[in-house]
Order: structure tokens, then C-alpha cells, then sequence
């Protein structure tokens, strides 16, 4: 391990691949049992690429929304298991690392026009739902902070707008349910009880119906081939000679001169 200067390490430059400045510091991690000197600063998927692993699964937003680089780790000493996504976890001295790019969960299969919006038609696709004996795992494990047991918990209540609305921020990693006692596959319940709440039970806005219909009636056909038919260079110059909302106006009150597409 390189020893740490008093003063600040040099920033690591991060393109493609890393590009480690002379006199930056590193530390030594653990990539699927194998020992690693790794640039500080960096990100776990960061890290991985710069010692020349290649990302063929396992990565996707690389910014902490699309759930696709859940990553296990331990700290050489402590007993604890970590969760981490590897976008956005930063690396630390001997990280033991193990990348979870899909975790293996039943998934039940229902039609959405014919699924009935009721917590029973949920409790009989996924009776595994009251095997949870609310260790809270899968809490612990989540990355994004989701309150996983209280979705859970909501959701056995029969409760679907308030499992909804407590699962919103998941991001489908999966690590919950690889620390499930009962084995439920947590991640898809919630999934299940937004499309279910989204799809029939929460109120429908007007103006999106109102949209929906015009879309329909065809309002913005000739709108969508007249753009289809530009060029590049007319593109850019529509584009840029679009009437923009001033940066500073209030919300809801700026309309633009012409209003033929609203």
C-alpha cells in the first residue's frame, strides 16, 4: 500500500479509464478475491476498470438510477456485509468486492387489463409475502435508502397507495431479496404495487387526459411531419430560434405567443 502524503492527493483524471497523476495515493481492494492497488478517489466501477475489467453487464446509468451495478462488499476486520451500487460507492482500503449485475427472484406473471386492484390479487401472486418475519434485511441492504419492510409491511396490510408511494425511489438492484429470510423478491411486489396504483386507483389528472385525447385525435400529425421533413441544418435552426421560457418565470404562468400545440 502507498503511503499517504500530508499533502492533498492529486485529482485522478476519469474519462474512459482512469489516468493516475504521478505522486496520487492508492489502496489496496479485493476484486472477486483477487488484490488490486486502485487510484483513492475513485468509484468501485471506477476502480474496476482502471486495474482492465470490461463492463459487458452489470452497468447502465453509471448515476445511480438504473440499479444495474448492486455490488457486495466487506472491510478487512469487520464482520459486517456492505451494499453499495459500484457507480456510486467510492472505494475504500481493502474493500472486498463482489458485483451482483442480477440477483434471481421469482417474478409472477398477471395482465395488467386484467388484474384486479386489490391487495388480494397481489397476496395471491406473491403469497410468499407472508413469510417475511420483519428482520429488516432487506432495509439494510437496500442502496437507495428505501424502507423496504415498511413497503412490505404496507403491502401485506393491504395497503397498495401506501406501498406505492414508500417502494417510488427503487430502482429494481435486487439486493433485497438476496438477504431475504423468507425469501420474497421484495423489489417485484413494490414494482407491482405502483403499476397497479399508477394503472387504477390514483386519481387521473385532466389535462393528461385531455392530451392523451387530442394526441389521438391526430392535433400533432402534421406538426411531426412537417419536423420529419426538415433537413439537419433546419432542424438546428428551428431549434434554436424556438420561443424559450424566460429562466426567471414562475411556474405555471409563462405561455408562449403561439399556442396552437397546447
Amino acid at each position: 500500500m502507498a503511503e499517504k502524503s500530508s499533502k492533498q492527493a492529486p485529482r485522478v483524471a476519469t474519462g474512459d479509464r482512469a489516468i493516475l497523476p504521478e505522486g496520487a495515493s492508492t489502496i489496496p481492494v479485493y476484486v472477486m478475491g483477487k488484490k488490486y492497488e486502485v487510484p483513492e478517489s475513485l468509484t468501485i466501477m471506477k476502480a474496476m476498470e482502471f486495474v482492465g475489467f470490461k463492463f459487458i453487464r452489470g452497468a447502465g446509468c453509471r448515476g445511480g438510477i438504473c440499479g444495474a451495478c448492486p455490488t457486495v462488499y466487506r472491510k478487512a476486520g469487520d464482520y459486517k456485509i456492505y451494499f453499495g451500487l459500484a457507480c456510486q460507492t467510492v472505494v475504500e482500503p481493502d474493500m472486498f468486492l463482489a458485483q451482483i449485475p442480477f440477483y434471481p427472484a421469482n417474478r409472477a406473471k398477471f395482465d395488467m387489463e386484467t388484474i384486479e386492484p386489490t391487495a388480494e390479487a397481489i397476496h395471491a401472486l406473491y403469497p410468499e409475502l407472508f413469510r417475511c418475519v420483519a428482520c429488516n434485511s432487506c432495509t439494510k441492504a437496500c442502496p437507495m435508502d428505501v424502507d423496504v419492510l415498511g413497503y412490505i409491511s404496507a403491502m401485506k396490510q393491504g395497503n397498495i397507495a401506501k406501498a406505492a408511494e414508500i417502494s417510488f425511489d427503487c430502482i429494481q438492484c435486487g439486493l433485497c431479496a438476496s438477504r431475504c429470510m423468507g425469501e420474497l423478491p421484495q423489489y417485484h411486489i413494490g414494482q407491482l404495487a405502483r403499476r397497479v396504483y399508477a394503472r387504477y386507483i390514483q386519481p387521473k389528472a385532466d389535462h393528461l387526459r385531455k392530451r392523451v385525447e387530442e394526441i389521438n385525435s391526430g392535433k400533432y400529425d402534421k406538426m411531426l411531419e412537417d419536423l420529419v421533413a426538415m433537413s439537419k441544418e433546419e432542424l438546428e435552426k428551428h431549434y434554436t430560434e424556438r420561443e424559450r421560457e424566460p429562466d426567471l418565470a414562475s411556474p405555471g404562468e409563462w405561455k408562449p405567443q403561439d399556442t396552437q400545440y397546447l
